[in-house]
């Protein structure tokens, strides 16, 4: 399966320091398992991973995963 990010999710992972980098990383690549809710309102199947105080927004197509955004839990949906 792979793995694609957006621009805006890649120039995310590059803010956050080298501990916060890592466990996002590790919960992106352990994909779809962990903490996860699909994402009302939307019509393409987009959910969300939950990873401690971040989110990480996607889409799985079945034969790939986008990843479109991530962010803290209280701006990501906005």
């Amino acid at each position: 399966m792979a793995i694609t990010l957006t621009k805006q999710a890649a120039k995310a992972i590059m803010s956050f320091d080298q501990p916060t980098q890592q466990r996002i990383i590790a919960g992106i690549l352990e994909l779809p398992k962990g903490d996860i809710t699909i994402l009302e309102g939307y019509t393409d199947g987009r959910a969300r991973l939950r990873i401690g105080k971040y989110r990480i927004i996607f889409k799985d197509t079945g034969e790939n995963i986008e990843i479109m955004d991530i962010g803290s839990r209280g701006d990501i949906y906005k």
